[in-house]
């Protein structure tokens, strides 16, 4: 097998929620516990940090990484999903697992991958681990996947646990209402190991306090703080509350590990340089000004379409593509109705279809065309647009990926 080939092994040979969605997901831990006993534990060979949530989790834990790096430290970030390369889930200090890495792993271990049935991201959370472990980093920042019990990442035994929000999404398998969601996030709560909470709502904020008691963890509530506003290498307003999570996470580790003030000021200025985080109110081009974001949820996207209302244009146009789990009933009507649509399908098996969009969208009085593919529907909005003009592209992480 060559890298390649074995890549796209691990991509086809078994489920991968980013493809196919429902199919993908494992309701317990049984195969990444059996997983890290094969490897002999490489999880317990090195400290972490474990960030669930809802929206801002990726971010967050570039953030929490770039901090430790200006400190530094040799760091490891596991997130998910990849938007151009599948090495982009696996990092150390900014820089990408090696392709050999991966091609060696997949090789040494698909006898049992297979024999154990392993889905796409459990044997690419025992990669991680795997890889962080034999490069002996001093720390790891592991975002969860998906909800938070009974994600693959939840047999790791954290320094600090990390939950940025919550919001309504994957609600067929999380549940259908705000403290069902956060009971799982809430998952990641392991007992006596701090845990900070980004944003509560009163729905969420009794389920972390009792989730908290019942470990015996203490709990730290990011949004009553008074922390310093730093300035962000990610440009979204959104980004502000991040900062603050950020900001909340190092005031709890002092005991643990020297950084300084400076170290937590540069970390989140220099975010993008030091991870290569890509998709948050990235700015693409200037005149027509491009903005592109993966927020795909009504949480997030009613976030950016507020900062999208903030911008100066002569005219508004926006590519979007979803995939086919998506709640059209909760995201299409906070889209702006004076905008100009190019409803676009992403290459994506989960990808809806882009007729089936458009139509569901003038039931909210949003109209456009569509078209074959998302860089032809770039490529139009490109061609219709003036120098006066906003573009913004998204929907989907794949929407974005394509564009990037």
């Amino acid at each position: 097998m060559t890298y390649k080939e074995s890549i796209n092994w691990l991509f086809n040979q078994l489920p991968m929620f980013q493809n196919i969605g429902a199919a993908a997901y494992k309701e317990d831990l049984t195969n990444t516990i059996l997983l890290t006993a094969h490897l002999n534990h490489p999880e317990r060979n090195f400290k972490t940090i474990h960030v669930a949530g809802t929206n801002g989790k990726g971010s967050t834990s570039s953030m929490i990484a770039s901090v430790f790096m200006e400190a530094g430290f040799k760091v490891g970030l596991y997130t998910s999903p990849h938007l151009k390369d599948f090495r982009e889930r696996i990092t150390i200090n900014g820089k990408k697992i090696s392709k050999n890495y991966v091609h060696q792993f997949i090789l040494k271990h698909k006898s049992f991958f297979e024999t154990t049935e392993l889905s796409f991201f459990e044997m690419t959370v025992g990669l991680a681990f795997q890889y962080f472990s034999d490069k002996k980093v001093d720390i790891a920042i592991i975002e969860v996947g998906m909800g938070g019990r009974l994600d693959a990442t939840n047999v790791i035994l954290p320094l600090l646990s990390v939950i940025t929000n919550i919001g309504k999404d994957h609600t067929q398998f999380l549940g259908d209402t705000l403290e069902k969601i956060a009971i799982e996030k809430a998952g990641i709560i392991k007992p006596t190991i701090p845990v900070v909470i980004g944003e509560y709502t009163p729905e969420t904020k009794p389920v972390f306090l009792e989730a908290a008691t019942k470990n015996n963890s203490d709990i730290y509530f990011a949004q009553d703080e008074n922390h310093p506003d730093y300035p962000c290498g990610l440009l979204g307003d959104y980004q502000i509350k991040n900062k603050k999570t950020v900001i909340e996470v190092f005031r709890n580790l002092k005991s643990e590990f020297k950084i300084s003030e400076d170290n937590i000021k540069n970390g989140i200025l220099n975010v993008v340089n030091n991870t290569h985080l890509k998709g948050r109110w990235q700015i693409v081009q200037e005149n027509p000004k491009v903005i592109c974001d993966t927020a795909h949820n009504a949480n997030g996207l009613e976030m950016v379409m507020n900062q999208l209302r903030k911008e100066k244009y002569n005219q508004l146009h926006i590519v979007l593509g979803v995939v086919n789990d998506k709640d059209l009933d909760a995201i299409l009507p906070l889209f702006p109705k004076n905008a100009s649509f190019y409803f676009c399908k992403p290459k994506n098996e989960r990808g809806l279809n882009a007729t089936i969009l458009q139509e569901k969208a003038k039931s909210y009085q949003l109209f456009g065309n569509t078209y074959a593919s998302v860089s032809k529907a770039y490529k139009n909005a490109l061609c219709e647009s003036s120098n006066k003009d906003v573009i913004f592209i998204g929907g989907s992480n794949f929407v974005v990926s394509e564009i990037i």
